[in-house]
This record gives structure tokens, sequence and C-alpha cells, in this order.
């Protein structure tokens, strides 16, 4: 080949390249601007926040805790599992143990097998999980257009932004903007990646009535159930910040100790 015709080639070899590099980049960039959304809102939370390391003093609301665990039952429980909580946990909320068994018994579970060797139902029992709405994930996808609804047993601290992301999705449901495209059974979500979400808004204002006679106003049924999926994900939260915080006082008083035994050992010392 000439060194004309070769210079030419890998000129628009080059040009050709170029133009698919390009348009490889936009396309990336448009699927990365698809898949985000703004970060939520912070919100205060009387926990500080699952995440927080400056919050050693604050502690869970236990009435937010209940109503949160009202939400749950009365709107999530339908869709979304909670597999790593049983219902004796419901005493750290408050609870007393005989309204932890009333709880439990509402639901009927599989157990088994019996002398027979044949799997039958009982009522629930304080020691029992939480009973998933669903046999199984495939059941699961089934009934919710082939995508198993998620655990929520661990939502909170498996999201980018904590509570305030789950907050901000429970509470992001908006009209789509002019020229935004949502797909049959989608919803159009502020704060959820791409901003498309198969879940229909679950919260609506006097949704549930509470137990105590606080408004259940869309904002204060996020606001309670968030709160239940944080301590749901850290139900340690408060014992381990109560065992930071002696640390550090030890820790403290051990550096006393140790800087007025210095100043005896070497007192004598010119």
């Amino acid at each position: 080949m000439h060194r004309p015709k070769m210079i030419s080639s890998l000129k628009s070899l080059l040009v050709a390249g170029g133009i698919a590099l390009t348009g490889a980049m936009g396309a990336l960039a448009a699927t990365a601007e698809a898949a985000t959304a703004p970060a939520p809102p912070e919100q205060e939370w009387h926990h500080g926040g699952v995440n927080s390391f400056t919050s050693m003093f604050k502690t869970f609301d236990r009435a937010s805790l209940q109503r949160g665990f009202q939400v749950y039952k009365e709107v999530c429980s339908a869709c979304h599992s909670m597999n790593l909580v049983a219902y004796r946990n419901l005493e750290a909320l408050g609870f007393s143990e005989e309204e932890v068994k009333a709880i439990a018994a509402q639901y009927e579970v599989t157990d088994g097998p019996d002398d027979t060797g044949e799997m039958f139902t009982r009522p629930a029992i304080p020691s029992d999980h939480f009973k998933a709405p669903f046999p199984n994930a495939k059941a699961a996808a089934a009934a919710n257009n082939g995508k198993a609804p998620p655990d929520l047993s661990l939502i909170v601290k498996a999201r980018e932004h904590f509570e305030d992301y789950v907050y901000g999705v429970l509470t992001g449901y908006r009209d789509a903007p002019e020229g935004f495209n949502v797909p049959e059974g989608g919803y159009y979500n502020e704060y959820f990646p791409g901003h498309v979400i198969a879940m229909a808004p679950p919260l609506y204002d006097d949704g549930i009535t509470y137990a105590d006679g606080t408004p259940a106003t869309i904002a204060q049924q996020a606001h309670d159930v968030t709160a239940f999926l944080a301590w749901a994900a850290e139900p340690h939260l408060e014992a381990r910040r109560q065992m930071g915080v002696a640390v550090i006082m030890f820790l403290i008083i051990l550096a006393g100790l140790l800087y007025a035994a210095k100043r005896r050992v070497w007192a004598d010392v010119h």
C-alpha cells in the first residue's frame, strides 16, 4: 500500500473510532443519568440515624416504633417479608409479653413434621419469625410482575442515605415531568434510581388508624415505618452506643490514672 493511501486509511479508522467512542460515552452517560436520583432530603431521626457516629446518647422513640410496626403490619407486610425478625423481638418496642403472644397468634405458620411425617399449621408463637407473605421468592415474583419485593429486615442499612432514602422513596411519588416516559405498571418516584418504580404508592393520608390517635398523614406513616425498619436493621443500636460511652469513659479515667502514676514515678527525677 502506498504511503498516502495508508495515511488516508488510518485517518478514516481514527474518525470512525472517535465517532463510535463518542456514541458509546454518550450512551453510558445517558444510562448513568437514568440510573441516578437526587439525594433525598435529610430528616430528623429521634435515634440520630443508624449510620450516625455523633448520636451516642440518642435512643429510639418507642411510640414511633410501635406505630411503624403497625404500618408494616397493615400495609407493607402484604408484599414484603422481614425474615430476620422474630415476634419476641417486639418486646424491645415496648410491647408486653402478653401483647407479643397475642400479635404472634394472629398468624398461622407451617410446622412439623408430626409423628406421622406430615407438616401442619399452627398459630405462631413469639419465637417464630415474622410470617412471610409468600412461600418462596418465585411465588413472590409471580405475584408482582416478575419482580420479588425485597425483604425489609436490613433495607435501611442496604441503601445509600439509609433512613433518608427509605423515607424519600415512600414520600417521593410524583406526576412524571413532561416528556418522561413511565412504562405500563410503573410509577414515577423522585428519589428512586431511574425514577421508575414498580411499587404502587403504599401510603395515603388516613390510610390507617393509629392505635394511639396520632394523625396518620403520609409523612407521619413514612417516618414511623422508617424508624421501625431502622430498629429492625440495627436492634442493638442503643446497647452498642451505651457500650461505646462506657468504653470512652473508661479510657478517659485510665488515661488520668496513667498520667498521675507517671507524675508520681518521675517526680524525683531531675
